[in-house]
This record gives structure tokens, sequence and C-alpha cells, in this order.
């Protein structure tokens, strides 16, 4: 299930190559090449051997967490770039699958780049638009996670959702949605974000090990999608460089659009400038 507008939107319907693009994707037909000179999509490589689920179980089974929450050993909130990142969501099933186009139509106009986070129910939910996010040029694809569960080894909650119960469920949490971005871009994805973003320090060592860095965020832009227009404005206008920016493309019905559209224009007039993911020095 997909935002209203998605038959037409210009960058769906025939991406326009821009710089870092791999090529155009038209609804109902292949792919058209790129020319061989335009560099693929700026995109970073894991490590191609992973440990087993079963070697990552041994390891970690009898480990106890001693941190919880969003704020973790190990988890990244900010950058040391001289730029802002922005990262966007797209969280499948009750979290919402649908894509606020606008959104992307906003970001494609005034050329400002965006990490996705993508659960793999919302890769099920829309086939074929991972690669035409992926053609815009703009868009970083990272790991959101196979249900969209709070990362604990112990079934921690946050928010009313039950955490991962146990190391096993965390690698899986990790790996079904890992497996997905890989098989649809080429490319195993390199970050990674719970649902929630809440984790516990274990289950981001077991991250790491799966060769992702699990990304946190110092600036709420949109509460999930839950706040007005004004209020994601609001938000987005205290930025500055070395924040990281989360907010969500996946509810068209909430403000995050409207409140984008306001603050934009004039954080790039003030010279903000948005950074890659890839460029953002996330270790």
């Amino acid at each position: 299930m997909i935002g209203a507008g998605l038959a037409t939107t210009s960058w769906l319907v025939g991406c326009a190559p821009r710089a870092g693009s791999a090529g155009t994707t038209a609804i109902g037909g292949p792919p058209t090449p790129a020319p061989a000179t335009t560099p693929a999509p700026h995109v970073s490589s894991s490590p191609t051997t992973l440990p087993t689920r079963a070697e990552l179980i041994a390891k970690y089974a009898e480990r106890v967490p001693r941190e919880w929450g969003l704020d973790v050993t190990g988890v990244p909130g900010r950058t040391d770039s001289a730029g802002v990142l922005l990262t966007l969501d797209l969280c499948g099933g009750p979290g919402g699958s649908a894509l606020d186009t606008r959104l992307i139509d906003l970001l494609v106009e005034h050329d400002v780049p965006a990490a996705v986070f993508v659960n793999a129910r919302w890769i099920e939910a829309n086939p074929g638009v991972v690669e035409r996010l992926v053609a815009t040029g703009l868009i970083d694809m990272a790991n959101h996670g196979t249900s969209h569960r709070p990362l604990s080894v112990n079934g921690r909650a946050a928010y009313g959702i039950n955490g991962t119960k146990d190391v096993g469920a965390v690698v899986d949490e990790v790996l079904g949605c890992h497996e997905k971005l890989t098989a649809i871009t080429g490319e195993a994805p390199r970050w990674f974000r719970s649902g929630t973003a809440h984790y516990d320090e274990v289950a981001v060592e077991i991250v790491r090990e799966l060769g992702e860095v699990p990304v946190g965020f110092s600036v709420n832009g949109d509460a999930g999608a839950t706040l007005s227009g004004g209020q994601v404005a609001a938000a987005l206008r205290t930025v500055t460089d070395g924040d990281i920016v989360i907010a969500h493309a996946n509810r068209p019905e909430g403000g995050t659009f409207a409140g984008f559209a306001a603050a934009l224009p004039s954080l790039l007039t003030a010279g903000t400038r948005f950074v890659r993911l890839a460029d953002a020095n996330l270790t």
C-alpha cells in the first residue's frame, strides 16, 4: 500500500538521472541504463563473510546488558561532518506501509540527500519502489529491521512494542531485512536502525558483528509522524552541523511533508548543508 499519487509522481515514473544515479526506472518497464561515465549510488559495502547465527548465540548468550534506550554505547547520535544528516524511516506494518511521495519530490526538487531506513514489511508491501528510490541518486538505503522491533537480547519493550527476545532473535531482526536489501540493490546495507530506535549495548555489538553500524539521532523531526506541520518545521529549524534528524516518510497523513516544505527552503538559503550517510563518518 503506497501513498496517493504514486502512479504519477515524477521521480517514480521517470527518474531523471542525477549525480550518482545508477539509471532511471519507469513503472511497468525495465531500468534505463545510465551513461558509462555516471558513478554508481554512493553506498558502502559490508564485510563479505559474516559470523553465523550459531556463532553469535554462542558468543553472546550469557551476556547481560546494562544499558537500554535511545542513547546507548556504540550508537552514534551525531556525526562529525560539516553538515546535517537527514534520515527517513519506512516502518511498514502497523507503523505505516505508505509512502509520502510529496516528501521525496521535495528532496529531489531541492537536491537534498537522505538516508532511508526501510523495514522488510515495507519492502514487501511496495515491490519495486526501493529501486526507484535509489534511482533518484539522492537516497542511501539502510536497514530498519525485519519486524520493526526494539533490539534487545532479553525482550525489553519500547512504546508498547516487544523487543527481540534473545540473541538469535536479534540476528534474525537484522539479517532478514539485510538480505532483502542486498538482493534488491546488489549492495549489503551498512547502517541499521531498530524499530523505535531502542537498543541494549549487547544487541549493538551484534549489529556491528553483522557488518552494520547502528544509527541514532539528535533531532526528532516528527515524533513518529505525529507532529503538526508547524511543529515539524520548528524542529527542523534547530539543526546544526553534526545533527542526525529522524523523520518518517511512511505516513502521508501526518505533518511531516508540510513541515519539511515550510522549513527546507529557508534552511538551504541560510547555508545548511545536508550530507550523505556514506559521508557522515559514522563508526
